[in-house]
Protein backbone atom coordinates (compact mmCIF):
# COMPACT_ATOMS: atom_id res chain seq x y z
CA UNK A 1 0.00 0.00 0.00
CA UNK A 2 2.98 2.33 0.62
CA UNK A 3 3.34 5.36 2.87
CA UNK A 4 -0.10 6.23 4.61
CA UNK A 5 -1.55 9.62 3.86
CA UNK A 6 -0.15 12.42 5.54
CA UNK A 7 -3.09 14.49 7.95
CA UNK A 8 -3.31 17.51 9.81
CA UNK A 9 -6.39 18.46 11.36
CA UNK A 10 -6.84 21.97 12.45
CA UNK A 11 -9.98 21.89 14.87
CA UNK A 12 -10.32 24.36 17.73
CA UNK A 13 -12.43 22.31 20.39
CA UNK A 14 -9.99 19.92 21.63
CA UNK A 15 -12.65 17.11 22.25
CA UNK A 16 -13.74 17.11 18.18
CA UNK A 17 -10.44 17.52 17.91
CA UNK A 18 -9.71 13.79 19.34
CA UNK A 19 -12.76 12.47 17.79
CA UNK A 20 -11.44 13.51 14.39
CA UNK A 21 -8.00 11.97 14.62
CA UNK A 22 -9.26 8.79 15.95
CA UNK A 23 -11.84 8.75 12.79
CA UNK A 24 -9.12 8.88 10.58
CA UNK A 25 -6.86 6.62 11.80
CA UNK A 26 -9.37 3.67 11.42
CA UNK A 27 -9.42 4.45 7.79
CA UNK A 28 -6.74 1.92 6.14
CA UNK A 29 -4.02 4.04 4.80
CA UNK A 30 -4.09 7.49 7.27
CA UNK A 31 -2.14 9.07 9.72
CA UNK A 32 -2.58 12.07 11.43
CA UNK A 33 0.55 14.11 11.72
CA UNK A 34 -0.09 17.62 13.39
CA UNK A 35 -3.01 18.95 14.91
CA UNK A 36 -3.73 22.38 15.27
CA UNK A 37 -6.33 24.83 17.24
CA UNK A 38 -6.93 27.41 14.85
CA UNK A 39 -6.20 28.86 11.23
CA UNK A 40 -3.31 30.33 12.12
CA UNK A 41 -1.27 27.23 14.06
CA UNK A 42 -2.92 25.36 11.31
CA UNK A 43 -0.64 27.56 8.36
CA UNK A 44 2.11 27.07 10.46
CA UNK A 45 1.72 22.65 10.68
CA UNK A 46 1.43 22.99 7.25
CA UNK A 47 4.38 24.62 6.30
CA UNK A 48 6.09 22.71 8.48
CA UNK A 49 4.89 19.33 7.96
CA UNK A 50 4.46 19.24 4.09
CA UNK A 51 1.10 16.96 4.52
CA UNK A 52 -1.07 15.30 1.64
CA UNK A 53 -4.12 16.29 3.03
CA UNK A 54 -5.82 19.16 5.92
CA UNK A 55 -8.87 18.31 7.69
CA UNK A 56 -10.24 21.15 9.27
CA UNK A 57 -13.32 23.18 11.20
CA UNK A 58 -14.82 26.91 10.22
CA UNK A 59 -15.68 28.58 12.93
CA UNK A 60 -12.23 28.70 14.51
CA UNK A 61 -10.84 31.75 16.65
CA UNK A 62 -7.76 34.06 15.41
CA UNK A 63 -8.43 32.72 11.92
CA UNK A 64 -11.62 31.03 10.24
CA UNK A 65 -11.56 28.09 7.86
CA UNK A 66 -12.59 30.48 5.17
CA UNK A 67 -9.24 32.27 5.58
CA UNK A 68 -7.37 29.68 6.12
CA UNK A 69 -8.42 27.89 3.05
CA UNK A 70 -7.84 31.15 0.68
CA UNK A 71 -4.43 31.73 2.63
CA UNK A 72 -3.35 28.20 1.58
CA UNK A 73 -4.12 28.48 -2.14
CA UNK A 74 -2.62 31.91 -2.30
CA UNK A 75 0.63 30.16 -0.78
CA UNK A 76 0.38 27.30 -3.57
CA UNK A 77 0.71 24.73 -0.64
CA UNK A 78 0.36 21.68 -2.67
CA UNK A 79 -2.41 20.09 -0.33
CA UNK A 80 -5.57 18.84 -0.32
CA UNK A 81 -8.35 20.05 1.86
CA UNK A 82 -11.73 18.03 3.44
CA UNK A 83 -14.19 20.51 5.61
CA UNK A 84 -15.80 19.12 8.76
CA UNK A 85 -18.28 21.75 10.24
CA UNK A 86 -21.42 23.16 11.91
CA UNK A 87 -21.81 25.73 8.95
CA UNK A 88 -24.80 24.93 6.66
CA UNK A 89 -25.21 28.42 5.14
CA UNK A 90 -24.56 28.11 0.90
CA UNK A 91 -22.33 31.16 0.82
CA UNK A 92 -20.14 29.50 3.03
CA UNK A 93 -20.27 26.06 1.39
CA UNK A 94 -19.65 27.90 -1.89
CA UNK A 95 -16.98 29.78 -1.03
CA UNK A 96 -15.34 26.76 0.24
CA UNK A 97 -16.08 25.03 -2.74
CA UNK A 98 -14.61 27.55 -5.37
CA UNK A 99 -11.48 27.22 -3.05
CA UNK A 100 -11.42 23.29 -4.05
CA UNK A 101 -12.34 21.36 -1.46
CA UNK A 102 -12.20 17.62 -1.68
CA UNK A 103 -15.29 17.04 0.85
CA UNK A 104 -17.48 19.01 2.93
CA UNK A 105 -18.95 17.03 6.30
CA UNK A 106 -21.26 18.92 8.19
CA UNK A 107 -21.25 17.87 11.96
CA UNK A 108 -22.75 15.86 13.48
CA UNK A 109 -21.73 13.24 11.32
CA UNK A 110 -20.86 9.52 11.75
CA UNK A 111 -17.62 7.76 10.97
CA UNK A 112 -19.32 6.36 8.15
CA UNK A 113 -18.87 9.80 6.27
CA UNK A 114 -15.89 10.64 7.07
CA UNK A 115 -14.60 6.41 6.37
CA UNK A 116 -16.39 7.64 2.89
CA UNK A 117 -14.81 11.09 2.29
CA UNK A 118 -11.00 9.38 2.52
CA UNK A 119 -11.61 6.24 0.95
CA UNK A 120 -13.19 8.73 -1.70
CA UNK A 121 -9.75 10.72 -1.44
CA UNK A 122 -7.62 7.23 -1.42
CA UNK A 123 -9.12 6.44 -4.82
CA UNK A 124 -8.98 9.80 -6.26
CA UNK A 125 -4.92 9.98 -5.28
CA UNK A 126 -4.35 6.54 -6.63
CA UNK A 127 -6.31 7.20 -9.69
CA UNK A 128 -4.14 10.18 -9.99
CA UNK A 129 -0.78 8.33 -9.41
CA UNK A 130 -1.10 5.92 -11.94
CA UNK A 131 1.00 6.66 -14.93
CA UNK A 132 -0.56 7.32 -18.61
CA UNK A 133 -3.16 9.16 -20.21
CA UNK A 134 -6.75 9.17 -18.74
CA UNK A 135 -10.17 8.95 -20.45
CA UNK A 136 -13.11 11.01 -20.66
CA UNK A 137 -15.10 8.47 -18.11
CA UNK A 138 -11.98 8.62 -15.91
CA UNK A 139 -12.15 12.16 -15.81
CA UNK A 140 -15.61 12.17 -15.05
CA UNK A 141 -15.02 10.00 -12.08
CA UNK A 142 -11.64 12.16 -11.17
CA UNK A 143 -14.20 15.23 -10.72
CA UNK A 144 -17.30 13.99 -9.17
CA UNK A 145 -15.84 10.85 -7.74
CA UNK A 146 -18.61 8.88 -9.32
CA UNK A 147 -18.40 4.85 -9.36
CA UNK A 148 -18.62 2.67 -12.27
CA UNK A 149 -22.44 2.23 -11.09
CA UNK A 150 -24.44 4.32 -9.05
CA UNK A 151 -26.00 3.48 -5.52
CA UNK A 152 -29.25 3.37 -7.25
CA UNK A 153 -28.14 0.44 -9.53
CA UNK A 154 -26.02 -1.26 -6.78
CA UNK A 155 -28.64 -3.28 -3.94
CA UNK A 156 -28.03 -2.30 -0.40
CA UNK A 157 -25.12 -4.86 0.27
CA UNK A 158 -26.01 -6.45 4.13
CA UNK A 159 -25.15 -5.59 7.32
CA UNK A 160 -21.50 -4.99 7.62
CA UNK A 161 -20.77 -4.35 3.74
CA UNK A 162 -20.54 -0.48 3.20
CA UNK A 163 -22.13 0.70 -0.37
CA UNK A 164 -18.92 2.66 -1.01
CA UNK A 165 -16.70 0.20 -0.56
CA UNK A 166 -18.75 -2.15 -2.89
CA UNK A 167 -18.96 0.84 -5.79
CA UNK A 168 -15.07 0.65 -5.82
CA UNK A 169 -14.92 -2.74 -6.19
CA UNK A 170 -17.29 -2.91 -8.77
CA UNK A 171 -15.05 -0.06 -10.62
CA UNK A 172 -11.74 -1.89 -10.19
CA UNK A 173 -13.12 -5.08 -11.57
CA UNK A 174 -14.78 -3.29 -14.31
CA UNK A 175 -11.09 -1.37 -15.31
CA UNK A 176 -9.49 -4.43 -15.13
CA UNK A 177 -9.13 -6.84 -18.26
CA UNK A 178 -7.95 -9.61 -16.31
CA UNK A 179 -9.82 -11.61 -13.57
CA UNK A 180 -8.84 -10.34 -10.41
CA UNK A 181 -7.96 -12.05 -6.84
CA UNK A 182 -8.94 -11.13 -3.41
CA UNK A 183 -5.83 -10.10 -2.43
CA UNK A 184 -5.50 -8.09 -5.62
CA UNK A 185 -8.79 -6.74 -5.14
CA UNK A 186 -7.46 -6.00 -1.75
CA UNK A 187 -4.51 -4.18 -2.34
CA UNK A 188 -6.58 -2.08 -4.94
CA UNK A 189 -9.62 -0.65 -2.73
CA UNK A 190 -6.79 -0.57 0.46
CA UNK A 191 -8.55 -3.05 2.35
CA UNK A 192 -8.03 -6.48 4.11
CA UNK A 193 -7.92 -9.40 1.95
CA UNK A 194 -10.30 -11.55 4.06
CA UNK A 195 -12.96 -8.17 3.97
CA UNK A 196 -12.40 -8.24 0.21
CA UNK A 197 -13.51 -11.65 -0.38
CA UNK A 198 -16.68 -11.17 1.98
CA UNK A 199 -17.61 -8.53 -0.96
CA UNK A 200 -16.73 -11.08 -3.79
CA UNK A 201 -18.66 -13.50 -2.50
CA UNK A 202 -22.14 -11.10 -1.76
CA UNK A 203 -21.28 -10.08 -5.55
CA UNK A 204 -20.94 -13.58 -6.73
CA UNK A 205 -23.77 -14.28 -4.69
CA UNK A 206 -26.42 -11.35 -6.46
CA UNK A 207 -24.75 -12.43 -9.91
CA UNK A 208 -22.94 -9.31 -10.60
CA UNK A 209 -19.37 -11.49 -10.39
CA UNK A 210 -18.21 -14.61 -11.86
CA UNK A 211 -15.82 -16.61 -10.21
CA UNK A 212 -12.97 -18.33 -12.16
CA UNK A 213 -10.74 -20.37 -10.61
CA UNK A 214 -7.14 -20.32 -11.75
CA UNK A 215 -4.17 -23.64 -11.79
CA UNK A 216 -1.54 -22.03 -12.06
CA UNK A 217 1.43 -23.58 -10.31
CA UNK A 218 2.43 -25.11 -7.32
CA UNK A 219 -0.50 -25.16 -4.49
CA UNK A 220 -3.98 -24.19 -4.00
CA UNK A 221 -5.58 -22.96 -6.91
CA UNK A 222 -6.42 -18.99 -6.80
CA UNK A 223 -10.29 -18.07 -6.83
CA UNK A 224 -10.38 -14.95 -9.25
CA UNK A 225 -13.25 -12.73 -10.33
CA UNK A 226 -15.21 -11.29 -13.12
CA UNK A 227 -17.76 -8.73 -13.44
CA UNK A 228 -20.78 -10.48 -15.41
Amino acid sequence: MGDPFRVVVIEDDPMVQEVNRQFIERVSSFRVVGAASNGAEGLALVEQLKPDLVIMDIFMPVLDGVRTLQKLRTANQAVDVIVITAAKDKPTIQAMLRNGVMDYIIKPFKFERIQQALENYRAFRQQLEQEGTVSQAEVDQLLFRSAAKSPRELETPPKGLHMHTLEQIVRHLRQEKQPLSAEEVAERVGIARVTARRYLEYLEKSGRVKRDVAYGGVGRPTNRYVLV
